[in-house]
């Protein structure tokens, strides 16, 4: 087996899937990438049995087809030593590897194909096809808001609801919630499952914001995404998700309406002088100014800063954790955001106030934190 690729065509395509690889695993085979070349097509594929991805590319030259597993460490660290340079791999019986570029040669010892996991066999699976961009933006507005409790690991994923009408996507934490809704497309039927975190962070790395379209196939127990020359199969999160629908409030009197940078950059002022275990600030709201305190009785700091704004309600101070808001105000793209509230011991609702998109819809909810007295 015997064939000619470009350093970096071959460098990018394995990191495009290096993220898959565990640091520490089970199994020494999940350490390295197989290589299966078949005429001039060579696929590449990273797996830590939970997530596998799969990336083809083509070669200058091949001979002889042919599999291996390729220890993933060493074969990057070199590749990213060189620049656009042909590099040529001579795989012989033994598994034996030698790499030629330039006047250098260097050897690496392989390991059996036949070891490496297969990816699951996907049967009675649904399909729908989604914007690169939608998906990209799906994730990257819910990804930050799923927990990391083991004891739920339900909501350590994203929740998926594709139907005729919308496709939603929901994470939540217990403390914060993301819903994010497209009318624009729908699936023909409706089905909902949940997305493990790490397979979206994959592919909110290698997504592109672009007109490309993802092929999203799934079933009971696995889906698979498809574009350009990259495909991903994941296995997905058991479980129900929590009836998120019955935490949101529906009836909110009190409407707040601010700049979203300057309370960004208010908030994080008054988290260095907030409580650092609780990061909790007070929201005091009186006519159409907006003040944040913050303090810390241990050290004895404490701020108060002032922000003008646009509000239609009763006067009402409400407390919130500092980290929560300025997370979720920064996957918001817009320049005033409203919050919405009713009431100190319920949740308060962020939404952006001007859309790009009339088919898009976010909302956001922060769980209120009790105020000292």
């Amino acid at each position: 087996m015997r064939f000619i690729v470009s350093s970096q065509s071959l460098l990018r395509s394995l990191q495009s899937i290096s993220g898959v690889l565990n640091s520490s695993n089970t199994l020494p085979i999940l350490d390295d990438f197989l290589f299966e070349l078949n005429d001039n097509t060579l696929q590449i594929t990273a797996s830590d049995l939970e997530t596998t991805m799969r990336v083809t590319i083509e070669t200058n030259m091949a001979e002889e087809s042919g599999s291996i597993a390729i220890p993933a460490k060493i074969l990057l660290e070199l590749l990213k030593t060189y620049g656009d340079t042909p590099l040529t791999f001579t795989i012989d019986k033994n598994l034996g590897i030698e790499i030629a570029a330039d006047e250098a040669k260097f050897k690496i010892a392989g390991h059996n194909a036949d070891e490496f996991p297969k990816a699951p066999q996907m049967d009675e699976v649904a399909t729908i096809v989604l914007p690169a961009e939608l998906l990209l933006t799906a994730i990257n507005k819910t990804i930050f808001a799923t927990g990391s409790d083991d004891l739920r690991p339900a909501m350590s994923g994203v929740y998926c609801d594709l139907s005729p009408d919308s496709v939603i996507f929901v994470a939540t934490d217990a403390h914060k919630l993301v819903r994010y809704k497209r009318s624009d497309f729908s699936a023909t039927e409706s089905t909902t499952f949940i997305m493990p975190k790490k397979p979206l962070n994959q592919l909110k790395n290698i997504l592109s914001a672009d007109n490309s379209e993802v092929n999203v196939e799934y079933n009971g127990t696995n889906a698979r995404f498809s574009f350009k020359n990259t495909e991903l199969v994941c296995r997905l999160i058991e479980g129900r998700y929590p009836n998120y629908e019955a935490v949101i409030p529906t009836d909110n009197p009190n409407t707040l309406i601010v700049d979203r940078l300057s309370l960004i950059t208010t908030l994080r002022r008054a988290s260095f002088f907030a409580n650092k275990s609780t990061n909790q600030i007070r929201l005091t709201i009186s006519g159409q100014e907006l003040y944040i305190d913050a303090e810390d009785v241990d050290f004895a700091h404490e701020s108060r800063q002032r922000l003008s704004c646009n509000f239609n309600g009763e006067d009402m101070e409400i407390g919130f954790n500092s980290r929560f808001l300025v997370e979720m105000l920064t996957n918001l793209n817009t320049e005033n955001i409203r919050l919405e509230m009713s009431a100190p011991n319920r949740a308060g609702i962020l939404r952006p106030v001007e859309g790009e998109n009339p088919a898009e819809d976010i909302l956001m909810l922060v769980m209120p934190v009790m105020l000292n007295s």
